[in-house]
């Protein structure tokens, strides 16, 4: 079998990826998407792979690859569906709702007037969130009414058609820390706790991880929710809300993991690396072709 790993830049996690396929003896041919050029009337040399797992850290590119790969008939890992769903905190949201998954209270408006109505509607503080993003950036918790016309204003002034989607969520009084478990093929293979005295509890604003165990709750809402999306790699970030249990916040379509192998002393790149190698090897074995 041969895999196509696309990336923008070569992280640490991509190093591990590349290693666990090679330790199942399995080539995977890392492809820079900065320098690709695909043709959508030509598969060209994409025909060569059997399967690509995207690793990009451009949304867009991302997207735009995935969406031409699947046009060609190539299994990727995500697909463009999932990936489109993750990415948006809004369809997220919904697909949560949809599946009667407990999450936050969101609300969503259009303008700067009617953001602070909706603010409002759910009391102070709140949180302000640009419906695409990641590391908590951008992530502003509003305390009261000055707080919330000041960022309201300025998102609406200086920020991108995206900043003008004011997604709206309750703030969640959660234990200094959130949740994260990580799902490979329809399995919840380890979880962590990441704490911070800060309120946003996300590794790249410093918080600390340490591994936790997969209850059964945790088992049972994070496979839930990555059905909901579709996905077949997925982190899904959980709140403790102390009236209502566990939140799903969000659905991460491509994890990092460097810091999670060590603290869970769960192999992640070995059991993704593994799950995307077995469903070609299925896949080649039904067709006739070998792997």
């Amino acid at each position: 079998m041969n895999i196509a790993m696309t990336f923008t830049r070569l992280r640490i996690e991509e190093r591990m990826l590349i290693e666990a396929f090679d330790s199942l003896g399995v080539q995977v041919t890392p492809v820079d998407l900065r320098q690709a050029v695909i043709n959508p009337m030509d598969r060209g040399s994409w025909g060569l792979y059997d399967a690509v797992i995207d690793r990009s850290l451009s949304l867009t590119n991302t997207l735009t690859s995935v969406r031409m790969l699947e046009a060609f008939g190539i299994r990727c890992f995500n697909n463009s569906a999932s990936i489109h769903t993750c990415s948006d905190k809004l369809l997220t949201s919904l697909a949560m709702i949809h599946e009667q998954i407990p999450t936050p209270q969101v609300r969503v408006a259009l303008t700067a007037e009617s953001g602070l109505e909706a603010i409002e509607e759910l009391g102070y503080p709140a949180v302000i969130k640009p419906t695409v993003g990641s590391w908590g950036r951008l992530v502003a918790r509003v305390n009261d009414r000055d707080s919330a016309e000041a960022i309201l204003e300025h998102r609406e002034t200086l920020g991108s058609v995206q900043q003008k989607v004011f997604y709206i969520q309750e703030h969640i009084a959660k234990p200094e820390r959130d949740l994260r478990v990580f799902v490979v093929g329809g399995e919840a293979i380890a979880a962590i706790a990441r704490s911070s005295e800060h309120w946003v509890t996300n590794t790249a604003r410093g918080a600390v991880a340490q591994g936790i165990e997969v209850s059964d709750e945790l088992r049972d809402l994070s496979l839930r929710a990555v059905s909901a999306v579709g996905a077949d790699l997925a982190a899904v970030d959980f709140l403790e809300c102390p009236e209502r249990g566990l939140l799903v916040n969000e659905i991460n379509h491509s994890m990092e993991f460097r810091n999670s192998v060590e603290t869970t002393g769960v192999d992640i790149p070995q059991r993704i690396a593994a799950h995307v190698a077995q469903y070609v090897e299925s896949t080649l074995s039904q067709t006739g072709v070998p792997a």
